[in-house]
């Protein structure tokens, strides 16, 4: 987790730092805690907006998943890094994997990079 929070501070050094711990307004659990860096608006089908975090990581029960949230295109990700960053599950705005030593490090800095780039917000 310190490594990723290394190379995700050297990206966006002048980001702001998301501390989740995964329970909603009312207390209870919704996710794994999770730190998040930067900034981006987010908006719901009901046309609500909400500010959080673009890049985000979360330790859990099978290893770490990676967040690159605001990416229009879903298929994005998969077909642009899935073939190439190692022992990864990737989805339209997350990279699951066991371990570090289990992925291309240069290709998961590749995929930060493109989504903050991509989202406008590097």
């Amino acid at each position: 987790m310190e490594s990723l929070q290394q190379m995700i501070v050297q990206i966006m050094p002048e980001s702001k730092l998301w501390f989740l711990d995964g329970k909603d307004e009312n207390g209870k659990v919704v996710s794994n805690p999770n730190i998040g860096f930067g900034s981006q608006t987010q908006t719901y089908a009901n046309g609500k907006t909400r500010e959080f975090y673009q890049i985000g990581i979360s330790a859990n029960t099978t290893g770490i998943s990676l967040y690159i949230m605001g990416l229009e295109d879903k298929n994005y990700l998969p077909n642009t890094f899935a073939t190439t960053i190692g022992k990864a599950k990737v989805t339209g705005y997350c990279i699951k994997f066991k371990a570090l030593k289990d992925i291309n490090l240069e290709v998961l800095e590749g995929a930060i990079r493109s989504g903050v780039e991509l989202t406008g917000t590097l």
